[in-house]
């Protein structure tokens, strides 16, 4: 039997949470927890710890979460931890009023259970981002040829392939809520939007921690995504749950998530370098954590970047007594916006080409954790640069050197 996610409150304030209901499948807390957790079957996690990684004077807000385990919840470094988020409260109510609807209407969910339309939005329908297919599933409403506003001609010309171009460009930082205040009227019935929504998804976050030195929790970084777009206040459903509305104290159904392509080498003795500017830093605390845990004596080395040293370095603490312990070999930082030519990982890696060279040559594995459409691409021409440079020969032959290493699983990335 497939079970269903727990109802959990999310909008009760910071430290109040709501029980698991007697239908949801969860486990009561006096009965003990099933041996394994999923999406489906999350465990409800305890946030232990929740602090603003960033300084006063920052224009962004980097937290570190630690969730509680259950007994039994085990990962290794370079897992995930899924967190199963929640609309706020307000986000929730402005869809409301604009579908002209209370939320206590009754609706089927996924699993053909009953719940309030309030529930659906909060916590099972996409109400976030905008995408092409919920508009044009939209438009196939019964009630959208008389939709009020923009009108169906407007609709329309969202709809279909050859439309493609106009559609991204109208979806760019709109949600949900632009499109039915753009085009109302076409919603009759709450249970129509199961099939114009996307369901609502978990969201991964690398794991920051080692269960070696925090046996009963998993660690994480997040960035709180908050910006204003088409003259709305946005943030991100996770992110935003987590900078404002999951305090120590509340409760937040998780699941681990294994990324077996996200490794450190077997051999403790093996050097490593790894690159994670931002909060793609957080498995890398994690390999570092563990690998001090155990003892182990590979040489690792870290590259790390953000905009501002002073605001924006991230476990400066931490790396400092690592360093001073010997656990990290060596740090290259690049903080972006500290002088008037910007500075990047990516440049920390040519400056220091030869040496990064001649730890490849050593056996190292590289790692790369962050941005996927900048960064990443950056940081791999730098590396096949470095290659081509140390070992005196062409690119194309240094392209072959690096698929030798992924061949190898010497380079491992987990870019997003």
């Amino acid at each position: 039997m497939q079970v269903r996610p727990p109802s959990f409150d999310y909008n009760r304030g910071m430290n109040n949470v709501q029980e698991p209901s007697a239908t949801t499948g969860q486990a009561p807390a006096d009965v003990t927890a099933p041996a394994r957790f999923t999406r489906n079957n999350p465990y409800n996690s305890t946030i232990v710890l929740n602090r603003v990684l960033n300084g006063a004077s920052c224009d962004k807000e980097t937290r570190h979460i630690a969730l509680s385990l259950d007994a039994g919840m085990t990962y290794t470094p370079g897992d995930s931890v899924g967190v199963l988020p929640g609309y706020r409260a307000e986000a929730v109510e402005e869809v409301l009023a604009a579908l002209g609807f209370s939320g206590n209407e009754r609706v089927l969910n996924h699993y053909k259970e009953e719940i309030s339309f309030e529930q659906a939005l909060r916590a099972w329908l996409t109400i976030g981002k905008l995408t092409r297919g919920t508009i044009g599933q939209y438009a196939k409403l019964a009630g959208a040829p008389n939709v009020g506003g923009l009108g169906y001609d407007a609709l329309k010309q969202l709809c279909g392939p050859e439309n493609k171009a106009r559609a991204e460009e109208y979806c760019w930082g709109r949600e949900f809520i632009d499109l039915i205040t753009d085009f109302p009227g076409a919603v009759a019935n709450p249970q129509e939007l199961f099939n114009v929504m996307p369901r609502l998804a978990a969201r991964l976050y690398s794991i920051a921690s080692s269960q070696m030195l925090h046996p009963d929790t998993a660690e994480t970084t997040v960035r709180v995504v908050r910006y204003n777009t088409h003259g709305r206040s946005r943030q991100g459903v996770a992110s935003g749950q987590l900078g404002e509305r999951a305090g120590v104290g509340a409760n937040l159904p998780i699941f681990l998530h294994s990324n077996q392509n996200f490794r450190l080498p077997q051999d403790g003795s093996v050097p490593i370098i790894m690159v994670g500017p931002g909060t793609g830093v957080a498995p890398f605390r994690a390999f570092l954590e563990e690998r001090q845990a155990k003892g182990e004596s590979g040489k690792n080395w870290l590259f790390f970047g953000d905009q501002h040293c002073a605001s924006d370095f991230l476990y400066e603490e931490q790396w400092g007594q690592m360093l001073a312990h010997g656990t990290l070999t060596r740090m290259d930082t690049a903080f972006s916006r500290d002088q008037a030519h910007k500075i990047y990982v990516q440049d920390r890696i040519r400056e220091n080409a030869a040496e990064l060279y001649a730890w490849l040559e050593s056996g190292a594995y590289f790692y790369v954790c962050g941005d996927a459409v900048n960064m990443a691409k950056a940081v791999e021409l730098e590396l096949l640069n470095a290659i081509a440079a140390g070992s005196n020969t062409t690119q194309e032959r240094a392209a072959e050197y690096l698929a030798a290493m992924k061949q190898q699983k010497r380079y491992q990335r987990d870019i997003y």
